[in-house]
Parts: structure tokens; C-alpha cells; sequence
């Protein structure tokens, strides 16, 4: 076995260096780094509308340029990173690309629960961010998710939007004994956190006869929140308030939602108990999270890995923005929440149910 030794004082024992490991991570680390270049090309064809019209057909870069009046030059040298990483097919007797169906839904089509692509958006927010973040590593302050570049508000809510849309309504409701029953009758509904107010609008949807309030501390995302409710027909039973999460409207209210959010706040804890005291005796508390376990050597997946990413540029500097500062994180897992909700004076707090990226809990006074 070749290895190699590192130069060290005399006298000391240097460890042996296996040198095909050495090539195999730095094989792994190219990888990542390709993708990491590639989820920069994500980000231009989403944007730009590239996947949408590959996905209708195969096409030459020179097609899809004309398609999208787009330069053609450009646009091969984005195919051809996409077609070298393996997201396209290229034929090179035709000299067109290709996007298979089952990757279409990944990557453009924006109802399928599989659809990925705006988390470039969400990775690009952390690149522009990362100089301030590593400042607040020295320091221990908070960043707010305000804070962030723009594209990080509209990117989170597309992300999150398809699988709210797939399970939200016909799945995690559905572990809640009793919930859809009232409102399919007429309830209220409290959606905490609401950010662009994909979840209200769903549920407004989904619940004519209810009535639904979205409230989110960050103005630009409450407005797009009203404008979306509007352009879906819902406006008249989706109301959306710039508020604090812990000074809620008046209730009382059949049903409290947190989506991904619960982890960011500062004082999830005082957080839950206002929403406890806006809360019917016979409510429910839904909280939405990252999937994820309560010990370390149980999330070393690539699933927990993104979300560890975007906890340490997002979730966890917003937390520390906000008085108490008491940062769960976006792999908190269950033990952790279940803690919170029952500090908060919930007596009965359990795991729902899992998605292939959430944990749901319900919390009953």
C-alpha cells in the first residue's frame, strides 16, 4: 500500500497517509464541487424559464435560444454543463438535448411534490451571504432572515410550495383526528410564520367554508402573501398581517399551523405558549419541521446535510437575531420539539407523521 508521509518534528510518529483514500475523497470532493457549479447553471435555467422548454421537447441549444429569444452561445454552454453532470441527455448525431420526463419533474415542473429547482434560489442566498456569516461565527450575533438576499423569500416558498400542495391537505391533516371535519363545517384558521402564504392559500382552497389569518414579521413577504391570495380567489377568506409571533391576533382558533418555521424563531417556546392562549379547548397545534432525528449519528444523510447547510447560513443566525437566541435549528428533531410544545403547557404532543422531508407534530392543550 503506497502512502504518503508528511513532513513533522523530530521525534514524533507521523501518521501513514493512504493515498488511494486521498484520491477517492478528492474524486468525492470534484463531485461535489461539479454540482455545486451545476446548481449555479439550476439557478439560470430556472430562472430563465430553460427547463420548462426543454421539457417539451429535445432541442439544440439554437432551438431553445429562439424559443426563449435567448443567446444561443450561452445557452450551449449551459446545456453542455447540465448534459456533462448528467441532468440532460445529449445526442451528438442530432446535436440535441434532451430532459427526460421523470428529471422534468424535478427540475420544471413546479406541481410535482419531486420539484427541486428553486432550491437553487435558497443556495444562491447563502453564497451572497457567507461573508457576513462567517463574521457572525467570531462574534456570536444573529443574522435576520430580512437580512438575506431577496431571492431567498420567493426561492423558500417555491421550494416548499409542492410538497405543502401534495400532503398538506390529503395526508397531514388527515393524522389530526377531527380537523378536517371542522373546517370542511367552517373553522379559523391561525397560520404562524406565513412567509408568501403558500400553506394559508392551499388550506384557504381546500376549505371554503373557513376562514384563515397568516401572519409573517417581514412586510415584502406579507405583501406578495395578499397579492397571491388575490390572484387565487381565496382574498376574501385569507387574510395576511405583519405581526410578531408572539403578539397574535385574537382568537379563538380551531387549528395553529407552524411550516418550517418554529426552528427559526428566537423564542419558540414564548412563541407556543401565545399560540396556546389564541388556541379553542379542543384545538390543534400543527407543526411542520425538517424530517430529521434527535441524535447526530442518526441524520448523516444527504437530506439532513442540506438541511444542516441552510441552518447554519439561515435558520440558526435568524434564531440568534431574535431575543433569547435559542437556535433549535433545522434538525432539532422530535425530542427536542416535543419539549418545546410541552414547555409551552401542551399536554399532549406526539408525531403525527413523517414525509419524505417533514416531521409533523399535533399539540393539544
Amino acid at each position: 500500500m503506497e502512502t504518503l508521509t508528511p513532513e513533522v518534528e523530530s521525534g514524533s510518529n507521523p501518521p501513514a497517509v493512504d493515498f488511494e483514500k486521498v484520491q477517492d475523497f478528492a474524486g468525492r470532493v470534484l463531485g461535489d464541487l461539479a454540482a455545486a457549479g451545476a446548481h449555479a447553471l439550476v439557478y439560470v435555467g430556472d430562472q430563465l424559464g430553460l427547463f420548462k422548454a426543454l421539457a417539451e421537447a429535445p432541442a439544440t441549444a439554437e432551438q431553445l435560444a429562439q424559443k426563449l429569444d435567448l443567446d444561443a452561445r450561452y445557452v450551449r454552454e449551459w446545456a453542455s454543463g447540465l448534459a456533462a453532470i448528467g441532468y440532460f441527455d445529449y445526442d451528438p448525431a442530432n446535436g440535441t438535448f434532451t430532459l427526460p420526463a421523470e428529471r422534468a419533474a424535478v427540475l420544471a415542473d413546479e406541481s410535482s411534490p419531486a420539484f427541486m429547482a428553486a432550491a437553487s434560489s435558497v443556495i444562491r442566498t447563502m453564497y451572497h451571504s457567507a461573508d457576513e456569516v462567517a463574521g457572525i461565527f467570531k462574534t456570536g450575533e444573529g443574522f435576520g432572515w430580512h437580512q438575506h438576499h431577496q431571492c431567498l423569500f420567493r426561492g423558500t416558498e417555491r421550494f416548499f410550495r409542492p410538497g405543502y400542495h401534495t400532503f398538506l391537505v390529503d395526508d397531514w391533516l388527515q393524522q389530526l383526528p377531527g380537523v378536517s371535519e371542522k373546517l370542511s363545517e367552517g373553522g379559523r384558521v391561525l397560520d404562524i410564520g406565513c412567509g408568501h402564504g403558500a400553506s394559508t392559500i392551499i388550506l384557504a382552497q381546500a376549505f371554503p367554508n373557513s376562514s384563515f389569518v397568516g401572519v409573517d414579521y417581514h412586510q415584502e413577504s406579507i405583501d406578495a402573501a395578499r397579492k397571491a391570495a388575490e390572484e387565487a380567489g381565496v382574498s376574501d377568506r385569507a387574510e395576511f398581517l405583519v405581526g410578531s409571533a408572539h403578539t397574535l391576533p385574537a382568537g379563538p382558533f380551531d387549528l395553529i399551523c407552524y411550516f418550517d418555521c418554529l426552528h427559526d424563531m428566537g423564542d419558540p417556546v414564548g412563541a407556543a405558549k401565545a399560540a396556546r392562549g389564541v388556541l379553542k379547548a379542543d384545538g390543534s397545534v400543527l407543526l411542520v419541521e425538517p424530517l430529521a432525528e434527535d441524535r447526530l449519528e442518526n441524520n448523516l444523510n444527504p437530506l439532513s446535510a442540506m438541511f444542516y447547510a441552510g441552518s447554519t447560513f439561515l435558520c440558526t443566525p435568524c434564531s440568534k437575531s431574535q431575543e433569547i437566541g435559542l437556535a433549535l435549528g433545522a434538525q432539532a428533531g422530535p425530542g427536542r420539539l416535543t419539549g418545546v410544545l410541552e414547555s409551552a403547557g401542551f399536554s399532549n404532543v406526539r408525531v403525527a407523521t413523517r414525509s419524505m422531508a417533514n416531521l409533523i407534530l399535533e399539540a393539544k392543550l
